[in-house]
């Protein structure tokens, strides 16, 4: 084992950090994490920080979980991986069957993949293949329409659905082309009203574009309650309702991206049921193994399965698939996770965490420099602006969100920015202590940095 000056030598010299600008990288007191326990991380040199994102949205009951940690075990003993390719697998199957006992009642079969990114992949892949395979009526159903500031995933295909400019803008060339509705952002209305006395302006707008655009789409693809890579973005109520019954009105099949939302975070198991959506396909990803390793499902219904059955002649086949699709390791792990959310009844115990995440937050408002706080669940974004009368920004090249987000670091809480949004999602199993010390640092940080 290398000494620990040497592996920050390593990483620095040989690591190329996802969405880092490499060259600040050298300026800022960077930690390497070694170990973690619980809602906790500890670095190579034994601090201790609260793990105030989930490691990325990802972690659910806590790390180094014992539990885990045995069904992890316990299959590697067995077998890693052989592929779900013309072969089944035991942790695959049973875990399916799980997911379908959870999900909205109409979605009966999984498709497996590796990440959010590739779970959105397929349900856009899927949905033009659908239609395609339904006869030349349906000939013309070729495009997404997708919400503005959507995130959706890296790959082109996601990227092409996605609508965040600093992330996507560099990619326009290689992309398709998609249509756009207007997604939800109450603070910052692109139409200038007020909710509720809007009466959802937002939706009827978007419900227009959805029916004049039908004959020519095949998909809406859409972040339910909440969009999170564009700022923790709230959808007010009625809104998803709304885009549903546009959907199923005019015959375009509805995708829920719940890649962030799934497996507790806002507060039910998947965002859908805060308004009883029933999705033609459904994305999932991160917390799907408890944050142990890499997996996704897509879900579909059945009638669209049903669409792709036939005898190989008619080339009805879903040409998709990726090596570790379906993968024993992290199927094992996700199956343990769901045992555990119902053995712990982990929906109902957050129930009052929730609420007091609620009324911490509540002591932000009157901070010169926080312009808006959304939740849902257990997930939050805080706006800091510069000016909260006129709402006005606060530069980019300021860094207001990245110095807040050091500031934490040094003071034992790992959070991430999107911009100027502080984000505080932890795992579920926080407790009311904890909480409160996460967002006290948090609150300090911000006072601090952005007054």
């Amino acid at each position: 084992m290398k000494n620990l000056p040497d592996i920050e030598k390593l990483d620095r010299e040989f690591v190329w950090h996802p969405f880092t600008q490499m060259s600040e990288w050298e300026k800022d007191r960077n930690v390497l994490i070694e170990r973690g326990e619980g809602v906790f991380l500890y670095d190579i040199y034994g601090n201790k920080y609260i793990d105030g994102v989930s490691s990325l949205w990802v972690n659910v009951h806590g790390h180094n979980n014992p539990e885990l940690n045995e069904a992890l075990k316990e299959q590697i003993d067995k077998i890693s991986h052989s592929t779900l390719l013309g072969l089944s697998n035991v942790p695959s199957a049973i875990l399916a069957e799980k997911l379908v006992e959870i999900a909205p009642k109409n979605l009966k079969k999984v498709f497996y993949s590796d990440s959010g990114s590739t779970s959105v992949e397929i349900a856009i892949k899927v949905a033009f293949q659908y239609f395609r395979q339904k006869g030349s009526a349906y000939k013309n159903k070729k495009k997404i329409i997708a919400a503005t500031s959507a995130y959706h995933g890296d790959t082109i295909g996601s990227v092409s659905v996605g609508g965040i400019e600093l992330f996507h803008s560099i990619y326009k060339p290689l992309l398709f082309e998609t249509i756009r509705i207007t997604y939800p952002y109450c603070y910052r209305c692109p139409f200038n009203m007020k909710y509720a006395a809007c009466g959802l302006h937002c939706a009827k707008e978007a419900e227009k574009i959805i029916k004049v655009h039908a004959e020519e789409s095949c998909a809406l693809i859409i972040e339910p309650m909440i969009q999170g890579a564009s700022g923790m973005i709230t959808m007010p109520p009625g809104y998803m309702k709304k885009i549903e019954r546009a959907c199923k009105d005019n015959g375009v099949l509805l995708i829920l991206d719940e890649v962030a939302t799934g497996f507790g975070r806002t507060g039910k198991m998947f965002a859908a049921f805060h308004e009883d959506i029933l999705p033609d396909a459904m994305c999932v990803a991160k917390g799907i193994t408890g944050g142990y390793l890499p997996m996704a499902a897509t879900l579909f219904t059945k009638e669209i399965y049903d669409g792709f059955l036939g005898g190989c002649s008619d080339n009805k086949t879903f040409f998709h698939g990726h090596t570790y699709t379906g993968n024993q390791l992290a199927a094992a792990c996700a199956v343990k996770s769901l045992e555990l959310f119902k053995k712990y009844r982990l929906i109902d115990k957050i129930q009052p965490l929730i609420a007091r995440l609620n009324e911490l937050l509540s002591d932000f408002r009157h901070l010169e420099s926080v312009g808006d706080l959304r939740s849902i669940g257990i997930m939050a974004g805080i706006e800091l602006v510069r000016d909260k009368a006129s709402k006005e920004p606060f530069l980019p090249e300021e860094r207001i969100g990245h110095k807040v987000v050091l500031n934490a670091r040094e003071n034992g809480v790992i959070i991430r920015p999107l911009g100027d949004t502080i984000v505080i999602m932890p795992p579920l199993v926080i407790d009311e202590k904890t909480l409160d010390d996460l967002m006290s640092v948090i609150y300090d940080s911000v006072k601090k940095i952005a007054g």
